[in-house]
């Protein structure tokens, strides 16, 4: 699957512009009826909600290995591209991360279908988990550290650990309509605060 280019590889030839906004408005659509329905969401719900053909879905990812793999990378890089935001938006570097941490939340308790898609065979999958720690360790760790350098959170976590207990209070969230993920992982990141 060839992504858009920034300009950075002149060898990659750039998207027009109304192709990337095609793409984008696909992204957007498949991943509200991933959210919606599971990562098996029928192509033909996609395209209406995106307001295109089928033929245009296909075009863009000519399999739904490639949809879904693009699903996942777009919003793993929204998630990357919020930390820094929410640090610059000028509140606490706590707060920074705590709604950071509620986006990462929302990223993992959303993916109906996503887990097992992972898992299969499909060699489409094969980078994506290396992928997204690359991308949200790093956003996580800076979160970590401005926090810990204002003294408002203890400093002996690191990003994976932190990453990696979000994940386990997430897992099977769907299953159990009494169980509260955010909540537990509220719990989790009130253990942080320095007393």
């Amino acid at each position: 699957m060839a992504e858009s280019n920034g300009g950075s590889d002149p060898s990659t030839p750039r998207k027009r512009a109304d192709a990337r906004r095609n793409e984008q408005t696909l992204l957007e659509a498949a991943t509200a009826a991933f959210v919606a329905s599971g990562v098996d969401a029928p192509v033909r719900d996609i395209a209406a909600k995106a307001g295109v053909g089928i033929a245009t879905i296909y075009r863009h990812f000519p399999t739904r290995a490639d949809l879904v793999v693009a699903v996942y990378r777009h919003q793993v890089e929204a998630c990357a591209e919020a930390g820094p935001a929410l640090l610059a938006a000028g509140g606490s570097p706590h707060t920074a991360l705590v709604r950071w941490i509620d986006l990462f939340v929302d990223f993992l308790v959303t993916k109906h279908g996503l887990a097992e898609a992972l898992q299969s065979d499909d060699a489409a999958f094969a980078t994506l988990h290396d992928y997204f720690l690359d991308r949200l360790v790093p956003v996580c760790g800076e979160l970590l550290d401005a926090a810990a350098g204002a003294g408002q959170i203890r400093s002996d976590i690191t990003a994976l650990e932190l990453m990696h207990g979000v994940g386990n209070l997430c897992i099977g969230a769907n299953r159990d309509p009494r169980y509260n993920a955010p909540r537990m992982v509220e719990v989790l990141i009130a253990g942080l605060r320095l007393r």
